[in-house]
């Protein structure tokens, strides 16, 4: 029989401030740069478990030339608890 009750855990999240610190930029200049708006840069920059759409992470990844492993992170289950 299945459980009906599910744990949610976050197993992939968002590297994006430390992106942005890396670079020594502001998030205006990393979302002017990457053309998303401000409420998604922002949140991005604050909020790891918010993980980009693929319109969204596809501009990073134009403007800034990198690939999505440089945004984004996976964590094992184990390392959630």
């Amino acid at each position: 029989m299945l459980s009906t009750q599910t744990t949610t855990r976050m197993t992939v999240r968002n590297t994006i401030k430390q992106f942005i610190e890396s670079r020594g930029i502001s998030v205006y200049r990393f979302r002017i740069a990457s053309g998303i708006s401000q409420s998604t840069a922002y949140d991005l920059a604050n909020e790891p478990t918010r993980i980009p759409n693929a319109e969204v992470l596809n501009k990073i990844c134009n403007a800034y030339q990198v690939q999505p492993g440089e945004l984004l992170e996976w964590i094992p289950d184990a390392e959630n608890k």
